[in-house]
Protein backbone atom coordinates (compact mmCIF):
# COMPACT_ATOMS: atom_id res chain seq x y z
CA UNK A 1 0.00 0.00 0.00
CA UNK A 2 2.35 2.48 0.76
CA UNK A 3 4.59 1.51 -1.94
CA UNK A 4 1.79 2.59 -4.21
CA UNK A 5 1.35 5.80 -2.89
CA UNK A 6 5.07 6.46 -3.24
CA UNK A 7 4.73 5.27 -6.54
CA UNK A 8 1.56 7.60 -7.53
CA UNK A 9 3.19 10.76 -5.80
CA UNK A 10 7.01 10.29 -7.96
CA UNK A 11 4.37 10.15 -10.95
CA UNK A 12 2.76 13.17 -9.96
CA UNK A 13 5.96 15.20 -9.27
CA UNK A 14 7.46 13.74 -12.82
CA UNK A 15 4.51 15.18 -14.55
CA UNK A 16 4.87 18.71 -12.61
CA UNK A 17 8.29 18.95 -13.37
CA UNK A 18 7.61 17.87 -17.32
CA UNK A 19 4.57 20.38 -17.57
CA UNK A 20 7.13 22.91 -16.01
CA UNK A 21 10.24 21.87 -18.71
CA UNK A 22 8.12 22.53 -21.21
CA UNK A 23 6.60 26.14 -20.13
CA UNK A 24 9.15 27.96 -22.38
CA UNK A 25 9.03 31.47 -23.53
CA UNK A 26 9.46 30.67 -26.74
CA UNK A 27 6.39 28.70 -26.68
CA UNK A 28 4.21 32.18 -26.09
CA UNK A 29 3.39 34.38 -28.99
CA UNK A 30 4.97 38.21 -28.99
CA UNK A 31 3.60 40.63 -26.75
CA UNK A 32 0.83 38.28 -25.37
CA UNK A 33 0.74 37.14 -21.41
CA UNK A 34 0.52 34.00 -20.00
CA UNK A 35 -2.23 32.64 -18.37
CA UNK A 36 -4.08 33.79 -15.57
CA UNK A 37 -4.32 36.88 -17.77
CA UNK A 38 -5.54 35.16 -20.92
CA UNK A 39 -5.52 32.14 -23.22
CA UNK A 40 -2.19 31.56 -24.65
CA UNK A 41 -2.72 32.52 -27.93
CA UNK A 42 -5.54 33.94 -30.69
CA UNK A 43 -5.79 31.04 -33.55
CA UNK A 44 -4.58 32.60 -36.97
CA UNK A 45 -5.59 31.06 -40.05
CA UNK A 46 -5.76 27.33 -39.87
CA UNK A 47 -4.42 26.63 -36.14
CA UNK A 48 -6.05 25.13 -33.59
CA UNK A 49 -9.06 26.64 -32.58
CA UNK A 50 -12.76 25.68 -30.23
CA UNK A 51 -10.01 24.70 -26.83
CA UNK A 52 -10.89 25.81 -23.38
CA UNK A 53 -12.01 29.04 -24.33
CA UNK A 54 -14.39 28.69 -20.98
CA UNK A 55 -11.58 27.94 -18.69
CA UNK A 56 -9.27 31.36 -17.36
CA UNK A 57 -10.62 34.58 -15.81
CA UNK A 58 -13.25 35.74 -18.18
CA UNK A 59 -12.56 39.20 -19.85
CA UNK A 60 -13.64 40.31 -22.91
CA UNK A 61 -13.30 37.70 -25.68
CA UNK A 62 -10.06 36.57 -23.37
CA UNK A 63 -8.16 39.58 -23.60
CA UNK A 64 -5.03 39.65 -21.67
CA UNK A 65 -5.98 41.80 -18.00
CA UNK A 66 -3.96 44.55 -17.50
CA UNK A 67 -4.76 46.85 -14.18
CA UNK A 68 -4.56 50.44 -16.33
CA UNK A 69 -5.77 52.41 -13.15
CA UNK A 70 -3.29 50.73 -10.47
CA UNK A 71 -0.28 49.10 -10.89
CA UNK A 72 0.01 48.75 -14.66
CA UNK A 73 -1.06 51.95 -15.68
CA UNK A 74 1.79 52.85 -17.53
CA UNK A 75 1.43 50.02 -19.68
CA UNK A 76 0.77 51.54 -23.12
CA UNK A 77 -2.01 50.12 -25.68
CA UNK A 78 -3.98 51.07 -28.58
CA UNK A 79 -7.89 49.22 -27.57
CA UNK A 80 -8.96 49.30 -24.21
CA UNK A 81 -12.19 47.75 -23.07
CA UNK A 82 -13.64 49.15 -19.29
CA UNK A 83 -16.24 48.51 -17.52
CA UNK A 84 -18.41 51.33 -15.80
CA UNK A 85 -20.98 49.49 -13.42
CA UNK A 86 -23.23 52.50 -13.11
CA UNK A 87 -27.31 52.31 -12.90
CA UNK A 88 -28.50 54.79 -10.67
CA UNK A 89 -29.00 57.41 -13.76
CA UNK A 90 -32.40 54.93 -14.66
CA UNK A 91 -35.79 55.68 -14.96
CA UNK A 92 -37.54 52.75 -15.31
CA UNK A 93 -35.56 48.98 -15.09
CA UNK A 94 -32.06 49.15 -13.33
CA UNK A 95 -29.29 46.47 -13.19
CA UNK A 96 -27.00 47.82 -15.83
CA UNK A 97 -24.50 47.63 -13.16
CA UNK A 98 -23.95 44.63 -13.78
CA UNK A 99 -23.57 45.00 -17.71
CA UNK A 100 -20.00 44.46 -17.88
CA UNK A 101 -19.61 41.48 -16.30
CA UNK A 102 -22.52 40.27 -18.31
CA UNK A 103 -21.43 41.46 -21.56
CA UNK A 104 -18.20 39.84 -21.05
CA UNK A 105 -19.36 36.66 -20.35
CA UNK A 106 -21.47 36.72 -23.32
CA UNK A 107 -18.12 37.58 -25.17
CA UNK A 108 -16.20 34.35 -24.36
CA UNK A 109 -17.48 32.57 -27.56
CA UNK A 110 -16.14 35.52 -29.55
CA UNK A 111 -12.83 33.32 -29.90
CA UNK A 112 -13.89 29.89 -30.11
CA UNK A 113 -13.34 29.34 -33.84
CA UNK A 114 -10.53 32.20 -33.87
CA UNK A 115 -11.46 36.39 -34.62
CA UNK A 116 -11.33 36.40 -37.93
CA UNK A 117 -14.53 38.94 -38.79
CA UNK A 118 -15.62 37.40 -42.43
CA UNK A 119 -17.56 40.04 -43.91
CA UNK A 120 -14.38 43.08 -42.89
CA UNK A 121 -11.72 40.68 -43.75
CA UNK A 122 -10.36 40.96 -40.91
CA UNK A 123 -8.88 39.60 -37.20
CA UNK A 124 -8.97 42.53 -34.92
CA UNK A 125 -7.03 40.66 -32.54
CA UNK A 126 -4.20 39.79 -34.97
CA UNK A 127 -4.51 43.25 -36.59
CA UNK A 128 -0.95 44.28 -35.06
CA UNK A 129 -2.80 46.33 -32.34
CA UNK A 130 -2.45 45.91 -28.55
CA UNK A 131 -5.87 45.21 -26.94
CA UNK A 132 -6.76 45.13 -23.49
CA UNK A 133 -9.21 44.70 -20.92
CA UNK A 134 -8.58 46.88 -17.83
CA UNK A 135 -11.53 45.70 -15.60
CA UNK A 136 -14.08 48.12 -14.18
CA UNK A 137 -13.87 51.33 -13.13
CA UNK A 138 -14.41 51.48 -9.38
CA UNK A 139 -17.77 53.23 -8.94
CA UNK A 140 -19.81 54.36 -6.19
CA UNK A 141 -23.72 53.21 -5.93
CA UNK A 142 -24.22 56.06 -3.56
CA UNK A 143 -23.63 59.00 -4.93
CA UNK A 144 -24.16 59.99 -8.57
CA UNK A 145 -22.32 63.12 -9.10
CA UNK A 146 -19.22 61.79 -7.12
CA UNK A 147 -19.83 58.34 -9.45
CA UNK A 148 -19.76 60.67 -12.80
CA UNK A 149 -16.45 61.80 -11.48
CA UNK A 150 -15.06 58.75 -11.16
CA UNK A 151 -16.28 57.47 -14.35
CA UNK A 152 -14.41 60.62 -16.23
CA UNK A 153 -11.26 60.77 -14.23
CA UNK A 154 -11.07 56.85 -14.97
CA UNK A 155 -11.35 57.17 -19.29
CA UNK A 156 -9.07 60.30 -18.83
CA UNK A 157 -6.59 58.36 -17.34
CA UNK A 158 -6.63 56.12 -20.31
CA UNK A 159 -7.17 58.16 -23.32
CA UNK A 160 -4.18 60.76 -22.01
CA UNK A 161 -2.08 57.91 -23.14
CA UNK A 162 0.57 59.35 -25.75
CA UNK A 163 0.49 57.47 -29.23
CA UNK A 164 3.17 56.76 -31.91
CA UNK A 165 1.27 59.38 -34.62
CA UNK A 166 0.33 58.27 -37.95
CA UNK A 167 -1.30 61.38 -38.86
CA UNK A 168 -0.36 64.44 -39.30
CA UNK A 169 -1.79 66.51 -36.13
CA UNK A 170 0.89 64.32 -34.07
CA UNK A 171 -2.79 64.18 -31.53
CA UNK A 172 -3.54 60.71 -31.68
CA UNK A 173 -4.79 58.54 -27.97
CA UNK A 174 -5.83 55.31 -27.50
CA UNK A 175 -9.14 54.13 -28.25
CA UNK A 176 -11.69 53.34 -25.13
CA UNK A 177 -14.61 50.95 -25.80
CA UNK A 178 -16.53 51.25 -22.22
CA UNK A 179 -19.35 48.47 -21.15
CA UNK A 180 -22.16 50.52 -19.45
CA UNK A 181 -23.54 50.87 -17.00
CA UNK A 182 -26.82 53.02 -18.07
CA UNK A 183 -26.63 55.67 -20.87
CA UNK A 184 -25.56 58.32 -17.84
CA UNK A 185 -22.13 57.22 -18.01
CA UNK A 186 -21.82 59.23 -22.06
CA UNK A 187 -22.15 62.31 -20.26
CA UNK A 188 -18.66 62.14 -18.10
CA UNK A 189 -17.21 60.25 -21.35
CA UNK A 190 -17.82 62.60 -23.78
CA UNK A 191 -16.23 65.44 -20.91
CA UNK A 192 -13.31 63.29 -21.40
CA UNK A 193 -13.10 63.00 -24.47
CA UNK A 194 -13.38 66.47 -25.47
CA UNK A 195 -10.06 67.20 -23.40
CA UNK A 196 -8.83 64.96 -26.39
CA UNK A 197 -10.22 66.14 -29.25
CA UNK A 198 -12.85 69.49 -28.71
CA UNK A 199 -15.95 69.00 -29.89
CA UNK A 200 -16.64 65.68 -31.68
CA UNK A 201 -19.27 64.18 -34.07
CA UNK A 202 -21.54 61.60 -32.26
CA UNK A 203 -23.52 58.76 -33.76
CA UNK A 204 -25.88 57.08 -31.05
CA UNK A 205 -27.73 54.01 -32.06
CA UNK A 206 -30.58 54.15 -29.66
CA UNK A 207 -34.35 53.36 -29.22
CA UNK A 208 -34.83 56.92 -27.32
CA UNK A 209 -33.48 61.07 -28.11
CA UNK A 210 -31.85 60.80 -24.44
CA UNK A 211 -32.05 64.93 -25.72
CA UNK A 212 -34.73 65.71 -23.37
CA UNK A 213 -34.88 68.84 -21.08
CA UNK A 214 -34.61 67.93 -17.11
CA UNK A 215 -38.15 69.84 -16.38
CA UNK A 216 -39.44 67.23 -18.84
CA UNK A 217 -37.58 63.98 -18.05
CA UNK A 218 -38.14 63.39 -14.08
CA UNK A 219 -38.98 66.58 -13.38
CA UNK A 220 -35.30 67.69 -12.50
CA UNK A 221 -36.34 67.75 -8.41
CA UNK A 222 -32.96 68.30 -7.71
CA UNK A 223 -29.35 69.51 -9.71
CA UNK A 224 -28.34 66.19 -9.78
CA UNK A 225 -31.54 64.18 -10.47
CA UNK A 226 -31.31 66.49 -13.67
CA UNK A 227 -28.71 64.27 -15.30
CA UNK A 228 -29.63 60.98 -15.78
CA UNK A 229 -30.05 58.36 -18.91
CA UNK A 230 -32.85 60.30 -20.69
CA UNK A 231 -30.94 64.23 -20.51
CA UNK A 232 -27.31 63.58 -20.64
CA UNK A 233 -27.03 64.60 -24.68
CA UNK A 234 -28.92 67.70 -23.62
CA UNK A 235 -26.43 68.80 -21.08
CA UNK A 236 -23.26 67.40 -23.48
CA UNK A 237 -24.40 70.01 -25.83
CA UNK A 238 -25.05 72.56 -23.10
CA UNK A 239 -22.06 72.34 -22.56
CA UNK A 240 -20.19 72.57 -26.18
CA UNK A 241 -19.19 68.43 -26.06
CA UNK A 242 -20.82 68.07 -29.26
CA UNK A 243 -22.11 70.67 -31.59
CA UNK A 244 -23.77 71.00 -34.75
CA UNK A 245 -24.13 73.18 -37.68
CA UNK A 246 -24.76 73.23 -41.76
CA UNK A 247 -21.45 74.54 -42.29
CA UNK A 248 -19.15 71.64 -41.74
CA UNK A 249 -19.10 69.74 -44.49
CA UNK A 250 -16.84 73.09 -46.16
CA UNK A 251 -14.71 72.46 -43.18
CA UNK A 252 -11.33 70.39 -43.86
CA UNK A 253 -10.34 67.24 -42.18
CA UNK A 254 -8.75 67.83 -39.34
CA UNK A 255 -6.22 65.16 -40.31
CA UNK A 256 -5.00 66.80 -43.54
CA UNK A 257 -4.27 70.41 -42.04
CA UNK A 258 -2.64 69.78 -38.70
CA UNK A 259 -2.61 73.70 -38.21
CA UNK A 260 -6.55 74.01 -37.75
CA UNK A 261 -7.13 74.12 -33.86
CA UNK A 262 -9.55 71.88 -31.81
CA UNK A 263 -12.38 74.76 -31.95
CA UNK A 264 -12.70 74.07 -35.90
CA UNK A 265 -14.58 71.15 -35.13
CA UNK A 266 -17.49 72.62 -33.04
CA UNK A 267 -19.79 72.25 -35.81
CA UNK A 268 -19.46 68.82 -35.48
CA UNK A 269 -22.54 66.72 -36.70
CA UNK A 270 -24.12 64.27 -34.78
CA UNK A 271 -26.98 61.73 -35.31
CA UNK A 272 -29.18 59.25 -33.59
CA UNK A 273 -30.18 55.79 -35.05
CA UNK A 274 -33.09 53.68 -34.69
CA UNK A 275 -35.36 55.85 -32.72
CA UNK A 276 -38.54 54.48 -31.79
CA UNK A 277 -39.82 56.10 -28.51
CA UNK A 278 -42.88 57.34 -28.20
CA UNK A 279 -42.61 61.65 -27.02
CA UNK A 280 -44.37 63.71 -24.68
CA UNK A 281 -45.29 65.83 -28.09
CA UNK A 282 -43.52 67.64 -31.18
CA UNK A 283 -41.49 70.07 -28.71
CA UNK A 284 -39.47 66.97 -27.64
CA UNK A 285 -38.06 66.72 -31.47
CA UNK A 286 -37.82 70.80 -31.56
CA UNK A 287 -35.55 70.41 -28.35
CA UNK A 288 -33.65 67.30 -30.08
CA UNK A 289 -32.94 69.61 -33.32
CA UNK A 290 -31.86 72.40 -30.61
CA UNK A 291 -29.22 69.75 -29.08
CA UNK A 292 -27.99 69.13 -32.68
CA UNK A 293 -29.26 65.96 -33.63
CA UNK A 294 -29.98 64.50 -36.88
CA UNK A 295 -32.54 61.77 -36.71
CA UNK A 296 -33.21 57.98 -38.54
CA UNK A 297 -35.95 56.67 -37.35
CA UNK A 298 -36.24 52.37 -36.85
CA UNK A 299 -38.57 52.20 -39.09
CA UNK A 300 -36.90 53.57 -42.15
CA UNK A 301 -35.02 50.82 -42.12
CA UNK A 302 -38.65 49.11 -44.04
CA UNK A 303 -37.91 51.86 -46.61
CA UNK A 304 -34.71 52.62 -47.32
CA UNK A 305 -32.60 49.53 -45.80
CA UNK A 306 -29.49 48.97 -44.19
CA UNK A 307 -27.58 50.13 -47.01
CA UNK A 308 -29.66 53.94 -47.00
CA UNK A 309 -29.23 53.90 -43.25
CA UNK A 310 -25.36 53.58 -43.40
CA UNK A 311 -25.07 56.20 -46.47
CA UNK A 312 -27.12 58.67 -44.15
CA UNK A 313 -24.49 58.16 -41.02
CA UNK A 314 -21.81 58.40 -43.80
CA UNK A 315 -23.09 61.51 -45.50
CA UNK A 316 -23.31 63.02 -41.95
CA UNK A 317 -20.08 62.24 -40.23
CA UNK A 318 -18.09 62.93 -43.14
CA UNK A 319 -14.42 62.17 -42.12
CA UNK A 320 -13.99 64.06 -39.11
CA UNK A 321 -13.14 62.02 -35.75
CA UNK A 322 -16.61 60.36 -34.53
CA UNK A 323 -17.67 59.27 -30.95
CA UNK A 324 -19.76 55.90 -31.04
CA UNK A 325 -22.29 55.49 -28.25
CA UNK A 326 -24.76 52.18 -29.01
CA UNK A 327 -27.34 51.19 -26.63
CA UNK A 328 -28.59 47.81 -26.42
CA UNK A 329 -31.83 48.81 -26.66
CA UNK A 330 -31.58 49.66 -30.60
CA UNK A 331 -32.34 46.32 -31.03
CA UNK A 332 -35.55 45.03 -30.59
CA UNK A 333 -36.42 42.97 -27.07
CA UNK A 334 -37.05 39.81 -29.06
CA UNK A 335 -33.02 39.43 -30.27
CA UNK A 336 -32.06 41.63 -26.93
CA UNK A 337 -34.88 41.43 -23.70
CA UNK A 338 -32.40 42.52 -21.28
CA UNK A 339 -32.17 45.94 -21.12
CA UNK A 340 -33.80 48.55 -18.87
CA UNK A 341 -36.38 50.67 -20.66
CA UNK A 342 -37.48 47.93 -24.11
CA UNK A 343 -38.89 49.53 -27.13
CA UNK A 344 -40.45 46.87 -29.90
CA UNK A 345 -39.87 47.77 -33.13
CA UNK A 346 -36.46 47.64 -33.35
CA UNK A 347 -33.45 46.65 -35.58
CA UNK A 348 -32.40 42.80 -35.12
CA UNK A 349 -29.28 42.07 -34.49
CA UNK A 350 -28.42 40.88 -37.87
CA UNK A 351 -29.10 44.29 -39.30
CA UNK A 352 -27.15 46.68 -36.10
CA UNK A 353 -24.06 44.40 -37.36
CA UNK A 354 -24.65 45.26 -40.83
CA UNK A 355 -25.03 48.64 -39.97
CA UNK A 356 -22.03 48.86 -37.64
CA UNK A 357 -19.80 47.46 -40.54
CA UNK A 358 -20.91 49.79 -42.93
CA UNK A 359 -18.87 52.70 -40.80
CA UNK A 360 -15.38 50.85 -42.43
CA UNK A 361 -13.52 53.34 -43.10
CA UNK A 362 -14.85 56.10 -40.04
CA UNK A 363 -12.53 57.70 -37.77
CA UNK A 364 -13.83 56.43 -34.46
CA UNK A 365 -12.12 57.38 -31.58
CA UNK A 366 -14.01 55.72 -28.77
CA UNK A 367 -17.03 53.41 -28.28
CA UNK A 368 -19.39 52.22 -25.41
CA UNK A 369 -22.35 50.04 -25.61
CA UNK A 370 -24.60 50.75 -22.78
CA UNK A 371 -28.34 49.82 -20.86
CA UNK A 372 -27.07 45.93 -20.64
CA UNK A 373 -29.49 44.73 -17.98
CA UNK A 374 -28.30 40.90 -16.93
CA UNK A 375 -30.84 39.89 -14.94
CA UNK A 376 -33.19 40.35 -17.60
CA UNK A 377 -31.71 38.44 -20.15
CA UNK A 378 -32.73 34.54 -21.32
CA UNK A 379 -30.65 31.33 -19.95
CA UNK A 380 -29.44 31.55 -23.41
CA UNK A 381 -27.77 35.00 -22.17
CA UNK A 382 -29.30 36.27 -26.20
CA UNK A 383 -28.71 39.79 -25.12
CA UNK A 384 -25.44 39.69 -23.42
CA UNK A 385 -23.74 37.69 -26.70
CA UNK A 386 -25.15 40.19 -28.79
CA UNK A 387 -23.96 42.66 -27.10
CA UNK A 388 -20.46 41.31 -27.51
CA UNK A 389 -20.98 40.93 -31.03
CA UNK A 390 -21.64 44.24 -31.60
CA UNK A 391 -18.42 45.36 -29.98
CA UNK A 392 -16.84 42.45 -32.45
CA UNK A 393 -17.98 44.55 -35.19
CA UNK A 394 -16.62 47.93 -33.72
CA UNK A 395 -13.24 47.15 -32.81
CA UNK A 396 -13.36 45.25 -36.56
CA UNK A 397 -13.66 48.65 -37.91
CA UNK A 398 -10.98 50.43 -35.44
CA UNK A 399 -8.61 48.14 -36.16
CA UNK A 400 -8.71 48.87 -40.20
CA UNK A 401 -8.82 51.97 -39.35
CA UNK A 402 -6.37 53.05 -36.73
CA UNK A 403 -5.68 56.11 -35.69
CA UNK A 404 -2.03 55.74 -34.21
CA UNK A 405 0.19 52.96 -32.87
CA UNK A 406 1.62 52.00 -29.41
CA UNK A 407 5.25 53.44 -29.16
CA UNK A 408 7.93 50.57 -28.11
Amino acid sequence: MRSSLVALVTLALALVVSAHEHDHEDQIPFNYVKYPYQATYYPGDNEVTADSIFAGITTFAKLPWVQCLGKDRDTAFDIAFIGAPFDTGTSYRPGARFGPAGIRAGSRRLTLYGGYNVPLEVNPFLSGLKIVDCGDIPVTPYDNKYALKQIEEGNDALTGQALTPISLDGKNHPRVVTLGGDHTIVLPLLRSIYSAYGPISVIHFDSHLDTWKPSVFGGAPSEQAAINHGTYFYWASQEGLIKNGSSIASIPFLYQYPYLPLWALSNALILHGAIRTTLSGPADYANDDSSGFQRIEAREIDTIGTEGIIKKIRETVGDRPVYLSIDIDSIDPAFAPATGTPETGGWSTRELRTILRGLDGLFIVSADIVEVAPAYDTNAELTTMAAADVLFEVISVMAKTPLGKIGN
